[in-house]
C-alpha cells in the first residue's frame, strides 16, 4: 500500500496535524510527517515532492498557515495528488492561508480541505488510496455505515426526548 506524506511548514502546525495522523492510523495507512517550509527550506521541499512517488507515496498532505505557499511548491514539483490543510495561525483566523492554499494556479491542482480540516485531508488521502486498494475502500464502507447509525440513534433519541415534553 502506498503511504501519505504529511508535510508541515511549521512544528507550531502539529497539534491540528495530529487529528490526520490519527485517522490515517485508524485506517492503517502509513504515513511520514516532516517539517518543510516554502520559504525557508524551498530546496528541500522541492526534493522531497519530486521523489515522493519513488519513495512510495501516494499522497501529500501539506499544512501551513499565513502565506500557505507549501502546498503549491509541493504541488509544483509531482504528479501525486496534493490535499492543503489550511492552518488558522494568524490575525486573519486562517483565510489568509485558505486563499493562498486554493488559488493556485492553472496546471498545479492543489484539492484544499477547510482551515485547520486535518482529518478530512486525511480521510480524502484515504479515498484516493482506496481507489486501488480494496481493504481501505471496505474500511471507508464502514466508517459510513457506522455514521449513518450514529445519525440514526441521535434521532431515535430526539424523538423520545421529544415526545416525553
Amino acid at each position: 500500500m502506498k503511504k501519505v506524506a504529511v508535510i508541515m511548514g511549521s512544528k507550531s502546525d502539529l497539534p491540528v496535524v495530529k487529528k490526520a495522523i490519527a485517522k490515517l492510523q485508524e485506517f492503517g495507512v502509513g504515513y511520514e510527517a516532516h517539517v518543510m517550509s516554502a520559504h525557508r527550506t524551498p530546496d528541500q521541499a522541492a526534493e522531497f515532492s519530486k521523489n515522493a512517488r519513488e519513495n512510495g507515496f501516494g499522497v501529500i498532505l501539506a499544512a501551513a498557515g499565513k502565506a500557505a505557499h507549501l502546498a503549491g511548491v509541493l504541488a509544483a514539483h509531482t504528479t501525486l495528488p496534493v490535499i492543503g490543510i489550511p492552518i488558522k495561525s494568524s490575525t486573519l483566523d486562517g483565510l489568509d492561508a485558505l486563499l493562498a492554499t486554493v488559488q493556485m494556479p492553472s496546471g498545479v491542482p492543489v484539492a484544499t480541505v477547510a482551515i485547520d480540516g486535518a482529518e478530512n485531508a486525511a480521510l480524502l488521502a484515504v479515498q484516493i488510496l482506496a481507489l486501488s486498494d480494496e481493504t481501505l475502500a471496505q474500511k471507508l464502507k464502514g466508517m459510513k455505515t457506522n455514521m449513518r447509525a450514529g445519525v440514526a440513534d441521535a434521532d431515535a433519541q430526539l424523538q423520545q426526548e421529544l415526545q416525553a415534553l
